[in-house]
């Protein structure tokens, strides 16, 4: 990539207050992230969200401290969250799969990009925290993973 491309992708986060993006393909991969003068307008888009409500599963799963010693997997963005590559595929993971570090979780959609989602920890899926083409917010909990060992 070209550093103008890099400038031109910084200046598309700023505008659309994205805090983080990667790409990936076979010759490339940048992840790009924005410091703190992103951090400052989050406060303003949770306002936003407060004033939305939540599903029930929702707001209860996110609610319940999890006793299993599960860890979530957070959204790196906002976007949409898919849990399949397309729709007439299966989801990615499933309750109960077992997961390895960097596997592909699920999509989130983003300024007409499917970024891939990838676990964080080796471990079994307890829960899916969102529904397939739900809208997802930075920092959401996507799933929950109970690591292995």
């Amino acid at each position: 990539m070209e550093l103008e491309e890099i400038r031109a992708l910084l200046e598309l986060l700023k505008e659309y207050e994205v805090g983080e993006y990667q790409y990936r393909d076979a010759d490339h991969n940048i992840r790009l992230r924005l410091g703190p003068p992103v951090v400052a307008a989050a406060p303003i888009a949770q306002q936003v969200i407060a004033a939305q409500p939540a599903p029930a599963a929702v707001a209860a799963s996110e609610a319940a401290a999890p006793s299993d010693g599960s860890v979530a997997q957070e959204s790196p963005m906002v976007g949409t969250f898919y849990a399949s590559p397309s729709p007439d595929s299966p989801a990615f993971v499933q309750v109960g799969d077992t997961v390895s570090k960097g596997q592909v979780l699920c999509i989130v959609e983003a300024m007409k990009l499917m970024n891939e989602i990838e676990a964080e920890v080796s471990g079994v899926v307890s829960e899916i925290l969102v529904e397939n083409g739900q809208p997802v917010q930075f920092g959401q909990d996507l799933f929950r993973i109970r690591p292995a060992g």
